[in-house]
């Protein structure tokens, strides 16, 4: 059976535009959340913004009986990134984006965990001729490409998405990313693939994996679903069950043993028990797709 890991930001108080949802959290109480979710093991943390030291998430984890999924470093939070980070024409702003990667790698690393992810959603734009795609790009690859150098033990994964915050991300589909790895040429990159952004982007699930898998890189795993026209994240199943069906038959075909972590969003509903349909809807499927037979 697959291991289920959770975002935990999505355990405390989120907001959109219009609402504010659940109460705040502090760290303690998120991870003592997951631990009471039927089939959740794992986390994800997001650096620097949940957690910095060390010692005390390590001791957290061991009191709730957690491990690390990954460690998701925000470069798009600080006031400096509202126009991009990593490719922000201004030097201090893109060495700051990159420092946070970097700090995010060694968190990691002190922690033993798997991985760090990173999804550079400020980087992007809204309008013809508002930047220089070529900068733009360069940009990405110098940043991504000092940070993968720093602590080289530990993989860093890139996360793509269509667009949010800006109205086109730069790195907006699994083709663009493993384009921007293979221009970087570090061994110790991954693609982050988030089942929504995916559905989001315009690309068959199932289809983009076998891409993934084929290329030859690592990659790891966030689910959800959504309607295809917004990065909804929603339980998955929801809105394109079949489709979810086919991509963990890939899933299954390929070994996959990593986390599937659920980057979902509760707002209305039962924090606890929209995670544990993520879990039970996706072993159902696990199960049926053994019964069936390959």
């Amino acid at each position: 059976m697959p291991k289920y890991g959770i975002i935990i930001g999505f355990l405390g108080q989120t907001k959109d535009r219009f609402h504010t949802y659940n109460e705040q959290k502090d760290l303690d109480a998120k991870l003592a959340t997951v631990q009471a979710i039927p089939g959740y093991t794992g986390v994800e943390v997001v650096y620097p913004y949940e957690a910095t030291d060390p010692d005390i998430l390590s001791g957290l984890l061991d009191k709730y009986s957690l491990e690390l999924a990954a460690v998701n470093v925000n470069v798009k939070g600080e006031p400096e990134f509202v126009s991009g980070g990593i490719t922000s024409p201004r030097k201090a702003v893109r060495d700051k984006a990159i420092r946070f990667i970097k700090e995010a790698k060694s968190f990691a690393k002190a922690l033993k965990a798997p991985r760090v992810t990173c999804c550079p959603l400020g980087d992007g734009f809204e309008f013809p001729f508002q930047t220089d795609y070529r900068r733009a790009w360069s940009y990405l690859c110098d940043a991504f490409g000092e940070a993968a150098a720093h602590e080289p033990e530990m993989p860093l994964f890139i996360e793509y998405k269509p667009k949010e915050t800006r109205r086109q991300c730069f790195v907006n589909r699994a083709a663009d990313t493993l384009c921007l790895i293979r221009d970087i040429r570090a061994d110790n990159l991954g693609v982050t693939m988030d089942y929504g952004h995916s559905i989001y982007a315009g690309e068959n699930p199932a289809q983009t994996l076998c891409l993934l898998h084929d290329s030859g890189r690592p990659y790891y795993i966030h689910i959800n679903d959504n309607d295809k026209t917004w990065d909804w994240d929603f339980f998955c199943g929801s809105h394109t069950l079949l489709e979810y069906v086919e991509f963990l038959y890939y899933l299954k075909q390929f070994g996959y043993a990593e986390y599937l972590t659920s980057d979902t969003h509760p707002t209305r509903w039962d924090i606890k028990r929209i995670f544990e349909i993520n879990a039970r809807i996706t072993n159902k499927i696990w199960n049926l797709l053994d019964t069936v037979g390959m």
